[in-house]
């Protein structure tokens, strides 16, 4: 299958053509002030050093989506997610957390409703 031409980065003035929605050079500023600006300051209290070592651990053991993998598809792991969000009292526990490719996550937090504020579902069942 072909691929989508590139267009060019949406970060104001930049001339640079991209896949996605950045250049490399402003997806790095554009996460930077995310992390920095955007994001709840207790994230950084929740994942630290600790959490990238438990979460480089639990990816060693298990290397692909689990929720694909039942379905007999194999692909890499892309997120760890805990299954009971810290927030709500989860823990960084083996048991708690599951490996997913980027798209599996999407949806796991479309149908929770936590990407858009509406904790009543995904928007897409409106």
């Amino acid at each position: 299958m072909p691929h989508k031409p590139k267009h060019p980065c949406h970060y104001p003035g930049c001339p640079k053509l991209t896949d996605s929605r950045f250049c490399e050079e402003h997806t790095k500023l554009y996460n930077r002030n995310y992390e920095k600006y955007d994001r709840d300051p207790a994230v950084h209290r929740r994942y630290g050093r600790a959490w990238k070592r438990i979460r480089d651990s639990y990816v060693k053991t298990h290397p692909f989506c689990e929720q694909c993998y039942a379905k007999g598809i194999i692909v890499p792991v892309e997120e760890v997610h805990h299954k009971l969000p810290l927030a709500e009292g989860g823990t960084h526990s083996r048991d708690n957390l599951i490996s997913l490719c980027k798209s599996c996550h999407a949806k796991l937090h479309a149908d929770r409703g936590d990407r858009w504020h509406n904790k009543g579902g995904s928007p897409h069942d409106k």
